[in-house]
């Protein structure tokens, strides 16, 4: 039942995320006004409570915060630039995916058209939204963050990362660095397996204690990041690429794709030319720093 006291706002784009948005709102009591280029996307939402606005400027001018969650930054630009004079005083929240110079060059403007502006990334899958397991990052001022942090709390575990506007898309790709290094590393031992018969469930089980145990290393692996000194405390990187190269050998000899461990020593070998074989794994940022 929506509480008429709790703060209104408006949901601008109804696909599945902006749909679970929305619903996650209204589940909190929060009045939610949505907008849809699609109105029959509103329809269960409606059914549910939401007001269906009949266009943009409508919609905008319901609520003291907008979140937008359409298909690119393209789009958000051109359903608020038809309604430009209702941006005014407004807060705009982008929940849209993109890059830090696309949320910068949107912030600037949303602020050129008198709105205060608030980029974020929905770390999460619709069906999560609205319960603590649902992780939105937003970056901006704090100053417009403040006043809707008690709202956007109905949508998961928000946390606020800084005044730079980019912040939220580069920790998203960042993540995204994470997952797909993960699975990959995980596909690539897999399918050495698979030849001994070894099936995917199985190790499944074993590369998931790795994944954890490797993640327990970060926060001493991150000191030397920061500290810019990288002593071998475990092993030293010479001592990592020889067993990358055990790998690479492995894998061919297996008859399995090796071009992943192959890029992993080419790394390594380009830092142990320069200098850094004798320092620990982390060393590689400097690799990784270059263009």
């Amino acid at each position: 039942m929506t509480n008429r006291t709790a703060a209104p706002v408006t949901v601008i784009g109804l696909g599945l995320m902006g749909r679970a948005l929305a619903t996650a709102f209204l589940k909190a009591g929060h009045p939610t006004t949505v907008w849809n280029r699609s109105p029959s996307r509103a329809t269960e939402l409606v059914a549910e409570g939401a007001r269906s606005a009949p266009s943009v400027g409508a919609a905008l001018e319901a609520s003291p915060l907008t979140v937008l969650c359409v298909t690119d930054y393209r789009a958000v630009r051109e359903l608020l630039g038809a309604s430009e004079a209702g941006l005014a005083g407004r807060t705009l929240l982008n929940l849209t995916s993109g890059d830090s110079t696309q949320a910068r060059e949107t912030a600037r403007w949303a602020e050129q058209h008198g709105a205060r502006y608030l980029d974020g990334a929905i770390m999460a899958v619709p069906p999560v939204i609205g319960t603590a397991d649902a992780t939105i990052l937003l970056s901006g001022p704090h100053a417009d963050f403040d006043p809707h942090g008690t709202t956007l709390e109905a949508l998961g575990t928000v946390t606020h990362l800084g005044e730079d506007h980019g912040l939220a898309a580069l920790y998203d790709v960042a993540g995204l660095a994470m997952m797909w290094s993960v699975l990959n590393a995980w596909l690539q031992g897999t399918a050495m397996l698979r030849t001994a018969g070894v099936d995917a469930a199985t190790y499944a089980q074993f590369a998931r204690r790795m994944a954890t145990g490797v993640a327990d290393w970060l926060p001493g692996y991150a000191e030397q990041i920061d500290r810019g000194s990288f002593p071998a405390e475990v092993a030293a990187l010479e001592t990592d690429a020889r067993a990358m190269a055990h790998l690479i050998e492995e894998s061919e000899a297996l008859g399995v794709n090796a071009e992943l461990p192959k890029l992993f020593k080419a790394m390594a070998d380009r830092a142990i030319a320069a200098g850094h074989g004798g320092e620990q794994y982390p060393v590689l940022i400097e690799e990784f720093s270059k263009p």
